[in-house]
C-alpha cells in the first residue's frame, strides 16, 4: 500500500508562513492498494489530489470514505474537479444515521446560499452509500472494516487491509480514561495507525487556556498508548491544530517518540509505503507541497 497525505490539519485550513512545512490543508489521505484508489475524507487537501488525477490521462475512479460531515472533512469536494467530469466514477461512503443521509449531507454544503453549484450539476457517476459500525466490505483489491469512535455527532474509523498489511484511520476521536476498546480492536496489529493528536495533554486538560475536554479530539499521549496496546508498528500523528506552528508539530513528534518510538507527524506530501517485509518507508514529496 502507498499512503499519501494531501491534508493534515484539523478544524480549519491554516495556510501561512508558520505552517508551510507541515501544510495547512485539512484532512485528506489517499491510499493506493494495487490498482484500487481509496480516499479518506474530503478536506481541502482533496483539491490537489483532483488536480493530480486529471493529469493521469484516464477517467478518474476512486472510493471516498468519509469519517463524518464536519466542514473540515468535506469542504474539498466542491473543488474536486474530477467530480464535474463525465466518465469519472466515485463511490462515496459515510456514516448512517442522524437527520440526513450521506448524499443529502454533502448536497447541503453545495446549495444556496453556501455554494453556487449544486450536487446535481456534477457530471461524474456517484454512488452514495451509508455505513454502520461493524461493517466490513471489499473495495477493489482492499478490505475495509468500520468502527464508531467518540466525537460530537459521531465519527467512523476505518481499517484498510491489502496484501497482508493494514492501516487504520482514526481521526476526530476523543480518548477515554483507558484505550478505547473499539479502537484497540480495529487497530490490532496494524502496520500504521493514523491518529488524531490535535492537542497536548496540558491543552486538553485546560492547564494552558480553556479545557478541550468534550471537544472530540485527542492527544499524542493517548495515541501512543493506543498504538502500544494494539501492537501497531507505526503511529502517525494527524489532524494538527490550526494554531500549531511547524515547530510546534515537530515538538509534539519528539515528545511522542519518547513514549512510542516509531511515531511520526504527518505533513502534506508525505508518503508511507508498506511492503512484504512489514516495513513502512517514509518518502518526502516536499517539492509538491502547497502553502
Amino acid at each position: 500500500m502507498e499512503i499519501r497525505f494531501w491534508g493534515v490539519r484539523g478544524s480549519i485550513a491554516a495556510p501561512g508562513p508558520e505552517t508551510m512545512r507541515i501544510g495547512g490543508n485539512t484532512s485528506c489521505v489517499e491510499v493506493q492498494c494495487g490498482a484500487t484508489r481509496i480516499v479518506l475524507d474530503a478536506g481541502t487537501g482533496l483539491r490537489r489530489l483532483g488536480d493530480l488525477m486529471l493529469g493521469e490521462g484516464r477517467p478518474a475512479e476512486a472510493t471516498l470514505l468519509l469519517s463524518h460531515f464536519h466542514w473540515d472533512h468535506i469542504q474539498g469536494l466542491p473543488f474536486f474537479v474530477p467530480a464535474y467530469l463525465p466518465g469519472t466514477r466515485l463511490s462515496v461512503f459515510g456514516p448512517v444515521g442522524g437527520r440526513v443521509g450521506v448524499k443529502k449531507a454533502i448536497g447541503r454544503q453545495m446549495s444556496a446560499p453556501h455554494f453556487p453549484v449544486g450536487l446535481g450539476d456534477l457530471g461524474a457517476k456517484i454512488d452514495w452509500n451509508e455505513l454502520k459500525p461493524g461493517a466490513r466490505f471489499t473495495v477493489g483489491e482492499a478490505t475495509v472494516s468500520v468502527a464508531k469512535l467518540n466525537h460530537p455527532g459521531g465519527v467512523l474509523a476505518y481499517r484498510i487491509e491489502h496484501g497482508g498489511e493494514a492501516i487504520v484511520y482514526a481521526t476526530d476521536t476523543e480518548h477515554y480514561a483507558c484505550v478505547d476498546p473499539a479502537l484497540r480492536a480495529l487497530a490490532d496489529g496494524a502496520t500504521a495507525l493514523i491518529y488524531d493528536a490535535q492537542y497536548t495533554p496540558d491543552e486538553y486538560a485546560g492547564k494552558t487556556g480553556r479545557s478541550r475536554v468534550g471537544w472530540g479530539h485527542s492527544t499524542f499521549v493517548a495515541g501512543a498508548e493506543a498504538a502500544r496496546a494494539a501492537g501497531v508498528k507505526r503511529l502517525v500523528l494527524f489532524h494538527h491544530d490550526p494554531q500549531r506552528t511547524d515547530d510546534g508539530v515537530h515538538a509534539i513528534e519528539r515528545a511522542a517518540r519518547e513514549i512510542f518510538e516509531d511515531s511520526i507527524a504527518a505533513y502534506e506530501g508525505m508518503v508511507l509505503r508498506t511492503g512484504g517485509s512489514h516495513d513502512v518507508d517514509e518518502h518526502s514529496l516536499r517539492g509538491a507541497k502547497a502553502a
